[in-house]
């Protein structure tokens, strides 16, 4: 058994920004040299989220709107009235979502479909790096 560990750091613009890192995650995936197995892919932090979409224009605006009906940004929440930082949607809207992902990993490819990617989705209120860990375990 192999676990192959490594981080990506990536650049956002905040306010539900979804950024498609499959490419990245392809890439250590490769470098892992694990055939077959499982990967994991992990966002540090409790704003951010992982998870995967067909990464085009109107599905990603699809998902910022549905985000919007879910958990609003324009209402109050007890954290903001706490910490006065105005993001308590974008913690509730990372909890709901979740921190990670899995991926089979089958003859050294990510089991993905013809339209399905993996994004990073940042619901904080301003611009982050991201630190996001890929983790493969396999033979």
């Amino acid at each position: 058994m192999t676990v192959y560990s490594s981080e990506l750091a990536v650049q956002t613009r905040g306010n539900g920004d979804t950024v498609d890192v499959t490419g990245s995650v392809r890439h250590e995936s490769a470098r892992s040299g694990v055939d077959s197995g499982i990967v994991l892919v992990s966002v540090v932090g409790s704003t951010a989220a992982m998870t995967t979409i067909e990464y085009e224009s109107g599905l990603v605006a699809d998902l910022g709107k549905a985000w919007e009906r879910i958990a609003p940004s324009g209402i109050a929440y007890e954290h903001d009235k706490r910490w006065g930082d105005g993001n308590g949607h974008s913690h509730v809207r990372a909890a709901i979502l979740g921190p990670s992902t899995s991926i089979p990993l089958i003859h050294g490819e990510l089991a993905l479909g013809t339209w399905q990617q993996v994004v990073l989705v940042d619901f904080d209120t301003r611009p982050r790096t991201r630190r996001i860990v890929v983790q493969v375990l396999g033979e």
